[in-house]
């Protein structure tokens, strides 16, 4: 279930990442910075449906 948790971080920095780069103007960043969020989230959300969510180890 570690696949969701890096899934999920990936696309908050690719969140950050095109919010940054939309201050700056920078488009083309912009542009690959909002792709990588929705590869990266639609991948963290389908995972997090199909495998259900990370369970800690007692």
């Amino acid at each position: 279930m570690g696949v969701v948790i890096i899934f999920a971080l990936v696309a908050i920095l690719a969140a950050y990442g095109a919010f940054t780069a939309l201050k700056n103007k920078n488009f083309l960043g912009a542009f690959f910075g909002v792709a990588s969020l929705a590869v990266f989230g639609w991948f963290a959300i389908m995972t997090l449906i199909e495998s259900g969510f990370p369970t800690g180890t007692h």
